[in-house]
């Protein structure tokens, strides 16, 4: 779910293009976290890359009854937090989200600690009690600091974890079933139900790195943002415009505060298709012993990368539509354009670098 925050009164826009110019710095801001988190997720998956390290085993590569876990665990994790905000139990909602995020930022931490200690040092002893040392310090200062720029360091480490951790234990069309039904969710969860931007109040109000934070100018704190800014997130006309209103005439106000909100499963899903990719792909084409991390834990080939970054691409091409309609102040369901457009950019890279015979894996339930 993605949606602009107006620290002042709303503006209805009418013409895309000027509503994207305004905020052209948070949607760059946001896209270059959108290609960070995935860039990082393809670096360290030679690392993971294990028959042991999968989440449910090799087997479970090729079992859709996983995916059906997976979004049963989502629809639960969502419902269950809302369940507890409104409890007002929040400090137990921040104490698991916490824990979790703790233990997730050492997918990403560890292997970069385990590079530098192998150049530096030229062994990799104790790099995994390190790793563990400096996320309890990333996590205290995000619990005692909050600030849009902490929280961003630590979403962008969790999203590259998590991606190659679900990237690495899927084959691309189960990864793919996965994201349409995640898409359809998307769409009920924010246009429907809308108890999506509920999970979204709560989130903001904990300040929780489940959400990327792309501020639209220098003065932006996220520390001021409190809970129910979705209800306050409503468009209306500026008083200019009521005064002396002119049919196709724009007026855009200018406020200090203004931001872009991007759900870190914006980002999870379109990326969990790119390391997918990059792990069950033939392994064909020119192996890249350069790429960081793969000189000490393992090698990518050029073929099964190329339909990654493809993917990736698909999944920009998506970002930018979606941004024309979040350029207008309403909160979109992400998915179904981020996803989309993923999932067109693998097909076509993958029917250019390999035909359609290897691009569908055969399933089943389990």
């Amino acid at each position: 779910m993605v949606f602009e925050l107006r620290g002042g009164w709303g503006v209805k826009v009418n013409e895309t293009i000027e509503a994207m110019r305004d905020q052209w710095k948070s949607m760059t801001g946001m896209a270059g976290m959108f290609v960070t988190t995935i860039f990082l997720g393809i670096t360290i998956q030679p690392v993971w890359d294990k028959d042991e390290v999968r989440a449910f085993g090799e087997e479970g590569t090729t079992q859709g009854g996983y995916i059906l876990l997976e979004l049963a665990l989502i629809g639960i994790f969502t419902f269950l937090i809302i369940w507890l905000a409104r409890k007002n139990l929040e400090l137990l909602i921040k104490g698991f989200i916490m824990f979790s995020l703790y233990f997730s930022l050492v997918y990403t931490v560890y292997p970069y600690i385990a590079l530098i200690m192998q150049i530096v040092l030229n062994t990799q002893e104790n790099a995994f009690l390190i790793a563990l040392i400096l996320d309890l310090l990333l996590m205290i200062t995000l619990w005692r600091f909050p600030e849009w720029y902490i929280v961003n360091l630590v979403g962008v480490l969790v999203g590259a974890g998590v991606i190659t951790m679900i990237g690495i234990s899927f084959v691309p069309t189960l990864i793919i079933i996965f994201m349409i039904c995640a898409a359809v969710y998307d769409h009920w969860a924010v246009n429907g139900s809308k108890h999506m931007l509920e999970l979204a109040d709560t989130m903001i109000d904990l300040k929780l790195p489940i959400l990327l934070v792309a501020p639209k100018d220098k003065g932006y704190s996220f520390l001021d943002e409190q809970e129910g800014v979705m209800e306050k997130t409503v468009e209306r006309p500026s008083k200019e415009d009521w005064e002396n209103p002119k049919v196709g005439q724009i007026k855009v106000e200018k406020t200090g505060r203004d931001a872009l909100f991007m759900g870190l499963g914006d980002v999870i899903f379109p990326g969990m298709l790119v390391i997918s990719a990059t792990t069950f792909l033939p392994q064909t084409g020119v192996v890249l012993g350069s790429v960081p991390l793969s000189t000490f834990f393992g090698m990518l080939h050029l073929d099964p990368l190329l339909v990654g970054l493809g993917t990736l691409f698909g999944g920009l091409v998506g970002y930018l539509g979606l941004m024309t309609q979040v350029a207008k102040g309403k909160p979109q369901a992400g998915l179904p354009l981020l996803n989309g457009g993923a999932i067109l950019g693998y097909f076509i890279t993958g029917l250019i670098v390999y035909g359609p015979s290897d691009l569908i894996q055969q399933i089943s339930l389990f």
